[in-house]
């Protein structure tokens, strides 16, 4: 019985830690942006690198780690389910980091004034070639939408 339970729970961590992707599926701006005036400007969308961006957070890495020693300490008896229980945590671990990283793009953008500006954003998709409003927060990008 405690192991079915053990795996629900592991199961349960690793389709939450799984869905984390979807949470970037809105662009979000902070609680400030709601108050300040942005200067915008339009651009066309000249290449694209794919780059991943760590996240600082713990949480992803922790939660992995629980996760891990959970599905570990299921294998094995004595000595080794405590081996197991160790290693798991170890590669929980890591999961938990490599799932915290969320995927962004690069962009390199050409501004109608004739500029090139380089751009990172998390959790969106967009095309060389495709047009795209550049929303200035005083010297920094606060967003870029496909127009």
């Amino acid at each position: 019985m405690k192991r079915i339970t053990t795996m629900i729970i592991s199961a349960a961590v690793a389709a939450g830690l799984s869905g984390c992707a979807g949470l970037y599926s809105l662009p979000t701006v902070s609680q400030t942006a709601t108050t300040q005036v942005m200067r915008a400007e339009t651009g066309t969308v000249q290449s694209i690198r794919y780059v991943a961006v760590q996240d600082n957070s713990p949480v992803g890495t922790l939660l992995g780690a629980v996760a891990g020693a959970a599905l570990g300490s299921t294998i094995g008896k004595g000595k080794g389910r405590i081996l197991s229980s160790v290693a798991g945590g170890l590669a929980g671990t890591y999961v938990g980091n490599e799932v915290s990283k969320a995927n962004a793009q690069e962009l390199t953008i050409r501004l109608k004034n004739g500029r090139t500006i380089v751009v990172v954003r998390k959790g969106t998709q967009f095309y060389p070639g495709e047009r795209v409003r550049v929303l200035y927060n005083g010297n920094q990008v606060g967003n870029v939408e496909p127009l």
